[in-house]
């Protein structure tokens, strides 16, 4: 008895110590990996699609779904990065002449901006008042630590496009071979679930695909129309707000951090109709997040929208822009368990 306990304690030890040196060896993978799985799982009726109308071929399907991402993830990205680039001398120029000049006088509406106008106001004066040395005076302190962090974010920008890379080729490869691993999964959770941790597999497959639709969709969608306004409107720079733009819809920001500021900005340049469009325009466009978001969650998985919600804050709050899945995938699973473990009690009793 004493031996087989010490055998049964060692094949437990071996196995997760084996487990964790897995996981330390793909570590530098798991986020490109966690990111092509939820956008292969996500997209996987479109690949389905396509492979039909090319006639059962399943190579065609999963080049046209590979060029598809690479145009919708790494192509904004670089067209981001080479306007900054292109247009780092007029940055330049603008920060030389304000270090010059000072800042101009503050334009009449800011002082009706609720609650914090008259603050802004005063601020605005202070600066003003000081000249271009007391606008050096204000800024000095933070411009060592703006320079490191705008060097960062180049750094992560080029990080982040190889990481984009990435995460096509190994979607691309869970394009290929999808069936064999949702088998395997689902051999995984019998194995250790039976048909509840089969279940288990399938519905954290829908929670996925929700979430993506939700997100993602809704996400895009705030963006192109979002875009379409600051090009109609004539606003400079209208990719890289647009990328900015969609960054900030698939943390949950929302698109009022970018349209919000160039509607200010319009008014204070006395465009005042566009402004006015503009504003308009932006308003539609994020009410979105209360009319289409759910929605669109809803037909992924049938699981209640707070939960959903929760997950998604939570998740992105808790583990960064991968926790957007993972945390609404985590409670889905926990909530699936435990309405399945009180049907069990009602049964039994």
């Amino acid at each position: 008895m004493q031996n087989n306990l010490t055998r049964n304690t060692l094949a437990v030890v071996c196995i997760f110590a084996l487990l964790a040196l897995s996981i330390w060896v793909l570590k530098p993978f798991l986020a490109a990996t966690v990111w092509a799985g939820m956008i292969v799982v996500a997209t996987w009726p479109t690949l389905i699609l396509l492979e039909r109308l090319f006639g059962g071929r399943r190579g065609p399907a999963v080049a046209v779904m590979t060029v598809a991402m690479l145009l919708l993830l790494v192509m904004p990205l670089w067209w981001a990065i080479s306007t900054i680039v292109k247009n780092s001398d007029d940055i330049i120029q603008v920060s030389t002449h304000l270090a010059a000049g000072g800042l101009p006088a503050a334009p009449d509406w800011i002082k009706t901006v609720p609650f914090v106008g008259e603050k802004l106001a005063s601020a605005w004066a202070d600066l003003v008042a000081g000249g271009a040395e007391g606008l050096t005076e204000h800024v000095a302190p933070y411009a060592a630590q703006t320079g490191k962090w705008i060097f960062s974010q180049f750094g992560g920008l080029g990080g982040l496009l190889i990481q984009f890379l990435l995460v096509i080729l190994i979607a691309a490869i869970f394009y290929a071979t999808g069936e064999d691993t949702a088998i395997l999964l689902k051999k995984i959770g019998h194995r250790l679930g039976s048909a509840r941790g089969e279940k288990v597999m399938i519905l954290a497959g829908q929670a996925i695909r929700g979430v993506a639709l939700g997100v993602g969709v809704t996400a895009i969608a705030q963006t192109t129309l979002g875009g379409l306004g600051l090009v109609v409107a004539g606003v400079p720079f209208a990719g890289v707000l647009s990328a900015a733009m969609l960054m900030l819809c698939i943390a949950q920001a929302g698109p009022m951090l970018v349209l919000l500021p160039v509607v200010g900005w319009m008014y204070w340049q006395g465009d005042h109709t566009w402004a006015t469009v503009l504003l308009i325009w932006s308003l539609m466009v994020a009410s979105l997040d209360n009319i289409l978001r759910p929605m669109l969650i809803r037909r992924g998985a049938d699981l209640p929208l707070l939960l959903i919600l929760v997950g998604v804050l939570g998740g992105l709050l808790t583990f960064g822009l991968i926790g957007i899945f993972v945390g609404p995938v985590t409670l889905a699973v926990t909530y699936t368990l435990m309405q399945s473990w009180l049907d069990e009690e009602e049964r039994a009793g």
